[in-house]
C-alpha cells in the first residue's frame, strides 16, 4: 500500500510538472505555425513579443508597413515564460530589433522587480548570442485601472528597468507609464471595460512612443 501511494504521488507530481512547463505550448505552437511562411529576406524583421498588451496589438503590420513585423505576444505570460520560449518566439526569426513587454503580469503575481529583470537579462543575452547587433527595446509596465493599487511596485520596476537599459548601447527603454496618465491619475478612457487591456486610444499612445525606434 505504501509503495502504491508513493507511486501515485510521483505520478501526480510528474503530471503537474509537465502541465506547468507547457501551459503556453499550444499558444506558442499556433504562433510558430502562423508565421512559418511569411518571412521575406528583402525586409527587415522586427519582433514584438510579451504579454497580452502585445498580443492584442492587432494592427502592428499595417501601421508599420515598411517592416516585416512578427507579433509573438501571448496573453497572461510572465517573463519566465518568454525566457522558456525565446527560441520559438524570438530567435527563430533572426530579428534586427526586438520589442519586449513583460513585467506587468509578474508584478501583479507578486514577483519582484529584480526577478523580472534577471529573466529579461537572460533573454537579452540569448538574443545577443545569436546576433550581437540586434537592438532590444524594453517597454515599461503600463498603468491600468485594474492594477492601479500596485502603482508603487510598477513604478519601482520601471525605474530599475530604465536603469538596466542604460548599461548597454544595444538596449533601449520606452516609457508608456507617464503618457497614459492624466494629472498623475490613470486615464480611464484608454482602456477596455475590463480596466486592464487597452483600447485604440491606448494603442495610439504606444504607437507614438514606438515609432521613433523603428526609424
Amino acid at each position: 500500500m505504501f509503495k502504491k501511494l508513493n507511486f501515485l504521488y510521483f505520478l501526480f507530481g510528474c503530471v503537474f510538472t509537465l502541465s506547468a512547463q507547457h501551459r503556453f505550448q499550444e499558444d506558442v505552437d499556433a504562433l510558430v505555425k502562423k508565421y512559418e511562411n511569411i518571412k521575406e529576406s528583402t525586409k527587415e524583421t522586427i519582433v514584438f513579443t510579451g504579454s497580452s498588451s502585445i498580443r492584442l496589438w492587432k494592427n502592428l503590420d499595417s501601421i508599420f508597413p515598411k517592416y516585416q513585423i512578427i507579433n509573438t505576444g501571448f496573453g497572461a505570460s510572465l517573463s519566465g515564460d518568454l525566457l522558456r520560449f525565446s527560441d520559438e518566439l524570438i530567435l527563430k526569426y533572426r530579428p534586427t530589433k526586438v520589442f519586449i513587454y513583460e513585467g506587468d503580469n509578474d508584478i501583479a503575481y507578486n514577483k519582484t522587480s529584480n526577478a523580472v529583470i534577471n529573466n529579461l537579462k537572460k533573454i537579452v543575452k540569448r538574443i545577443h548570442a545569436q546576433n550581437n547587433e540586434t537592438v532590444v527595446i524594453l517597454i515599461s509596465a503600463k498603468p491600468s485601472v485594474q492594477r492601479w493599487k500596485l502603482k508603487k511596485k510598477y513604478q519601482r520596476f520601471n525605474r530599475k528597468l530604465k536603469r538596466y537599459t542604460k548599461k548597454d548601447p544595444l538596449l533601449a527603454y520606452i516609457d508608456v507609464w507617464k503618457p497614459m496618465l492624466k494629472n498623475r491619475r490613470i486615464n480611464t478612457t484608454l482602456f477596455q471595460p475590463d480596466g486592464l487591456h487597452m483600447n485604440s486610444k491606448g494603442y495610439s499612445i504606444w504607437f507614438k512612443k514606438v515609432k521613433p525606434f523603428l526609424n
